[in-house]
């Protein structure tokens, strides 16, 4: 690092964009917009920074992350909690956004987080699509749920109309999400390479696709790292914690979880593997996380390798 190197965090939020710089001391705040955006953009260039670091926020820093890319300056998603368990160990236990923007630019000049390609407006859209889908079923189970609990009829009868629509707007989801796989080559290939996997159905598949871009192209370690399924060590001198897992993108953890489920009974080669976990003496949910896992790292393998998956090669 030089004296010349300039590490920016910005702390997004739906209406306002607090940003800070380090060691140049800037501070400054914009409106989240395009104007307020392209104004960022050109306050920031001229300090040519090393990097840019703000939070995963829902969606909220996309278009300021998209703007920053283009004009060419490197930037870097951080999960908010890594963020703030940062911002905890250098002291700073008041939460304000300018001093959130300053433990960010602390956490890119420290840390140094990898910067990943953002996806594109395709890619995007596809995004919008999975989550609304699970929008949609959350919905659903939420009103299923207040069904038995309804006590006269004129109630039940909306929540039913309401369930209904609902079983309606999941089937339109899917065939919207049907339709863009088929459309685009590239994801139909991998779509199809990742089905190939006895225990990924469409479903899993394309949120894979739309919520873990970078499968394919890390190392099975970093890939089960990134979801939140490589366990944890807790050991201090000879005492020896039992391993955890936590962290990590929730969606894609429970997502596998629960294909998991399907692939012990129909993947031979995970089936196998359960039974000699089973056999080890290891717990029930010891042994569907660690199916996760090893579902999670044939997918990897099978899009870095652009191979359709082979139980033979496999084992």
């Amino acid at each position: 690092m030089t004296s010349a190197d300039v590490f920016v965090g910005i702390d997004v939020s739906k209406d306002c964009l607090d940003v800070a710089a380090r060691p140049v001391g800037l501070a400054f705040q914009q409106n989240n917009d395009e104007p307020g955006i392209t104004a960022l953009v050109a306050r920031l260039l001229p300090l040519r920074p090393v990097l840019v670091v703000l939070e995963a926020t829902g969606g909220f820093e996309l278009p300021v992350a998209v703007a920053l890319a283009l004009a060419g300056v490197p930037v870097a998603l951080v999960n908010p909690r890594q963020a703030r368990d940062f911002a905890k160990a250098t002291g700073r236990l008041a939460k304000t956004d300018p001093l959130d923007a300053g433990a960010l630019a602390h956490f890119a000049e420290a840390v140094r987080p990898p910067v990943r390609p953002l996806p594109d407006a395709e890619a995007r859209a596809f995004t919008d699509l999975v989550q609304r889908r699970r929008q949609l079923l959350e919905m659903r189970v939420a009103e299923q749920n207040r069904l038995p609990t309804a006590v006269t009829a004129a109630v039940r009868a909306r929540i039913n109309a309401h369930i209904e629509w609902l079983t309606q707007e999941i089937e339109q989801a899917d065939q919207d999400l049907r339709c863009t796989v088929e459309q685009s080559p590239l994801w139909r290939a991998k779509d199809e390479l990742l089905q190939s996997i006895k225990g990924i159905g469409p479903t899993v598949a394309r949120t894979l696709l739309s919520s873990l871009p970078e499968l394919g192209t890390l190392t099975r370690q970093q890939i089960a790292a990134l979801v939140g399924l490589a366990p944890w060590n807790r050991d201090s001198g000879k005492w020896r914690g039992r391993r955890a897992i936590a962290g990590g993108r929730a969606e894609v953890r429970s997502m596998l979880c629960m294909a998991a489920l399907s692939a012990v009974r129909f993947n031979p080669v995970l089936r196998k593997f359960s039974a000699r976990l089973q056999a080890a003496g290891k717990p029930a949910k010891v042994r569907l996380v660690a199916v996760a896992r090893k579902l999670l790292t044939i997918a990897n393998a099978v899009l870095r390798d652009q191979r359709p998956f082979d139980p033979a090669l496999a084992q």
